[in-house]
């Protein structure tokens, strides 16, 4: 079965940097596409980033574009969301998510904390 499994979040300070990763399996990773979401307290979940299947192709959320980088490692089965310029603002928890044949699969979340 589809499994994504998150980790590196944790408690940075403003201007800090995070990288997270998703590793996933149960599925080709190399032939799909793979986002990053993010839900902060008391707000909806939204796309912060998304990646093509062979990792040629990015998109970003304005609030994060130039801050965050998705990458990809297909022979890992790895994506990655490096975070810079980390701001109070980026607090939440942070999924990754793969569509596969139609199906939307998300992982557990890793909680990402930007406070002094």
């Amino acid at each position: 079965q589809v499994q994504l499994v998150e980790s590196g979040g944790g408690l940075v300070q403003p201007g800090g940097s995070l990288r997270l990763s998703c590793a996933a399996s149960g599925f080709t990773f190399s032939s799909y596409a793979m986002s990053w979401y993010r839900q902060g307290p008391g707000k909806e979940r939204e796309l912060v980033a998304v990646i093509t299947s062979a990792g040629g192709g990015t998109n970003y959320a304005d609030s994060v574009k130039g801050r965050f980088t998705i990458s990809r490692d297909n022979a890992k089965n790895t994506v990655f969301l490096q975070m810079n310029s980390l701001k109070p603002e980026d607090t939440a928890v942070y999924y990754c998510k793969a569509s596969v044949q139609g199906v939307p699969y998300w992982g557990q979340g890793t909680q990402v904390t930007v406070s002094s």
